[in-house]
């Protein structure tokens, strides 16, 4: 008799997790989308800081540059 009781509790079991399943990989899913676009905004803000690092800009060497 216990092993029948044992045999319904691994059925309700598995029913529970396709449900828990679902709903997880639901909320993964988004958390993984979410953690992807802040990374593709770190890696575009790092790439646009190295580009402004290769522009030798010095404001006030221009300045004094058009005063001789």
């Amino acid at each position: 008799m216990s092993s029948t009781d044992f045999e319904l509790d691994d059925d309700n079991y598995g029913e529970d997790d396709a449900g828990f399943d679902e709903s997880s990989s639901k909320l993964t899913a988004k958390e993984s989308l979410e953690k992807r676009r802040l990374i593709d905004d770190l890696l575009a803000q790092r790439r646009l800081e190295r580009e402004l690092k290769d522009f030798d800009y010095d404001f006030d060497d221009d300045d004094l540059d058009d005063e001789d």
